[in-house]
């Protein structure tokens, strides 16, 4: 066989190489999809006329957990699952900062059936859910208590409870149900997102690492916790 149709060991690293750099872009691609419609799933929560009290509180909250894709699907055994990024505010500075991914995965049984999508904003309104949230996983409702929040133009609340959940939903669930979902921090994709590893205290409490293809969600957040 002809020499010329054998890769030599420089040209087999460097085809590898390349198909890991691809890989990596194509994993970039994918974080930046999720980042990028939770800014507009953020932006959605904040111009709905329903979601008054969301807006006139959302300036005391320590951080904001977005999902744009919540899936519940089953028949009689079911659940719920998706991909969220948490933003927190730095208590000293006040700046926000993020986001950390993260991954939702709830468990049910009951009469159900079809499949229904949501999109998802959760308020971290005390120190006890924040530091929750920046270990491995957490158990909502065991860990940290989660309520929905009032709905209304007139909606007038003291809600007093860790977490905050709002949704949207589309299909035939009125909504979903986050107590026992299990938040856990998606390491791969923080990795793969700010190109090193690191853990969630390193982005949001830490703050050594920084990407700059999620300023403008940090910004919408920003503007709109300072309209208070």
């Amino acid at each position: 066989m002809s020499t010329r149709f054998l890769m030599s060991p420089l040209r087999w690293l460097l085809a590898m190489l390349l198909a890991l750099s691809a890989g990596a872009a194509l994993a970039q691609s994918e974080q930046q999809k999720l980042v990028n419609a939770a800014d507009t799933t953020f932006l959605n929560f904040m111009r709905d006329p329903q979601m008054t009290w969301l807006q006139q509180n959302i300036g005391r909250a320590k951080g904001v957990l977005i999902a744009p894709e919540v899936v519940k699907a089953g028949f009689i055994f079911g659940g719920s699952g998706g991909r969220a990024v948490l933003v927190v505010r730095d208590a000293k500075s006040g700046k926000w900062v993020g986001p950390a991914f993260y991954t939702l995965a709830t468990a049910s049984v009951g009469f159900q059936a079809g499949v229904a999508v949501s999109e998802m904003l959760t308020l971290v309104m005390t120190e006890k859910a924040l530091n929750s949230l920046l270990s491995d996983s957490v158990k909502l409702g065991p860990d940290a208590s989660v309520a929905a929040g009032p709905v209304g133009a007139g909606a007038k609340a003291d809600v007093v409870t860790d977490l905050v959940s709002y949704s949207h939903s589309k299909g035939i669930y009125g909504g979903i149900n986050l107590d026992g979902t299990v938040v856990a921090v998606s390491k791969d994709w923080n990795q793969g997102f700010y190109q090193k590893p690191v853990s969630a205290p390193d982005i949001l409490v830490r703050m050594t690492t920084h990407n700059k293809s999620a300023d403008k969600l940090i910004g919408d957040v920003s503007r709109a916790t300072g309209r208070r």
